[in-house]
């Protein structure tokens, strides 16, 4: 099993809520560690390589940021969006790996407890797997004309990763797709398109994404009142 991790992001949203801006998303500093680090140790325990996807300009950099982990990396260059940037790591995937996980940079602090749930129902024969979570908000639909309508939340659920494919699915789905796959939010939906089942499985509240400048302080405070009960 290989873990993806795209980390190609520049970060724009969260840098513009900061005065001067800052690093590259995937290495800001999550108490003294690189929020990829983070990531990373949410698969690590479950795979046998992992491929990051980054800037040009920053392979070296994240290479050297990612010396510790306990299997073997492979830091490759991205694309112009993320549905390249995992093109350009399932190119990295050996021929031996049958099942591959995608994992976002972005979502440091996901419990190792939910990748290992994804693992589970991949090795029980499902083709794709993905976390989710509840919504909590309420929910409107817009429409063109700009009026609204509420959305029954009940039946709503918000899309976490790790996600999980088998290798074969994931490269016939971006296969297909082709530059469409530009407009896909997810992997997920990619697969879907191919008339695959998407297994769900139970995410948890603290793979949220790191998008804004509130996100990440909230990432801060997590990792700073675990450090303090250890």
């Amino acid at each position: 099993m290989t873990a993806i991790i795209p980390a190609a992001g520049s970060g724009c949203r969260l840098a513009a809520d900061e005065a001067g801006g800052g690093p590259p998303k995937a290495l800001r500093r999550l108490g003294s560690e690189p929020l990829i680090r983070h990531a990373i140790r949410s698969v690590e325990h479950a795979v046998d390589r992992v491929v990051v996807v980054t800037r040009a300009d920053l392979v070296e950099t994240v290479t050297a940021e990612l010396s510790d982990v306990r299997v073997p990396v492979v830091v490759v260059e991205g694309g112009a969006n993320r549905q390249e940037s995992v093109r350009r790591g399932l190119a990295a995937v050996e021929s031996t790996a049958d099942l591959v996980l995608v994992h976002d940079a972005a979502r440091p602090l996901v419990p190792p407890a939910v990748t290992d749930r994804v693992v589970a129902a991949l090795r029980a024969g499902a083709e794709a797997v993905v976390p989710v979570v509840p919504v909590a908000d309420s929910l409107r639909h817009v429409d063109e004309q700009g009026s609204s309508a509420a959305v029954d939340r009940t039946s709503m659920r918000a899309v976490q990763t790790p996600q999980g494919f088998t290798v074969g699915i994931l490269r016939r789905a971006h296969e297909v797709a082709g530059a469409e796959a530009d407009t896909a939010t997810d992997d997920a939906s990619l697969v879907e398109r191919l008339g695959a089942d998407v297994m769900l499985v139970d995410g948890h509240p603290a793979g949220f994404k790191i998008t804004r400048l509130l996100d990440l302080q909230a990432a801060e405070l997590i990792v700073a009142a675990d450090r303090r009960q250890r």
